[in-house]
């Protein structure tokens, strides 16, 4: 007879993988290059992410996950699928749950989001809230992390 784990190892385990694999993803998405496979490994990282957090995470640790997902999605040339995520997770932002820096970072996901479907409007849009709106993050070094990802969007 197998012992079951019980119900706080079981969610000691969920955060750990989501953690792990929230990591990953992001490790992936901030190669320069990726090949088809870390593409797909990204991705299947970022739903993996996702899943996790929504057995043991906060609805902020569940938009985080969409603003992966967004990313990734992004990354991979799927504007529409990207621009779902993100505005998913604007929204949250935008009614003022998270941290000072996690609305600029959601915005920043639809101006990526929008450069991937060629929607110059949105784009423009959302890269001018993204950075104005990292200019008022509280802690140099999420300020540098968010002006970091900024750089690596096309200006409008």
């Amino acid at each position: 007879m197998t012992d079951q784990p019980t119900t706080e190892e079981t969610n000691a385990w969920h955060r750990r993988f989501a953690v792990s694999c929230n990591n990953k993803a992001w490790g992936l998405i901030e190669k320069p290059e990726r090949t088809v496979a870390e593409g797909r490994e990204m991705l299947y990282l970022a739903y993996a992410s996702a899943y996790h957090w929504s057995k043991v995470g906060t609805p902020v640790n569940w938009a985080r996950a969409e603003v992966t997902l967004a990313h990734a999605y992004s990354l991979l040339g799927d504007g529409a699928r990207a621009m779902h995520f993100a505005q998913s997770a604007l929204a949250f932002f935008d009614a003022g749950n998270g941290e000072d820096w996690d609305l600029p970072f959601a915005h920043l996901e639809v101006a990526l989001a929008a450069a991937t479907q060629g929607n110059y409007e949105q784009h423009h849009l959302h890269y001018q809230l993204a950075h104005d709106l990292s200019e008022t993050v509280q802690d140099p070094q999420d300020q540098q992390v968010l002006f970091g990802f900024l750089s690596h969007i096309p200006p409008p």
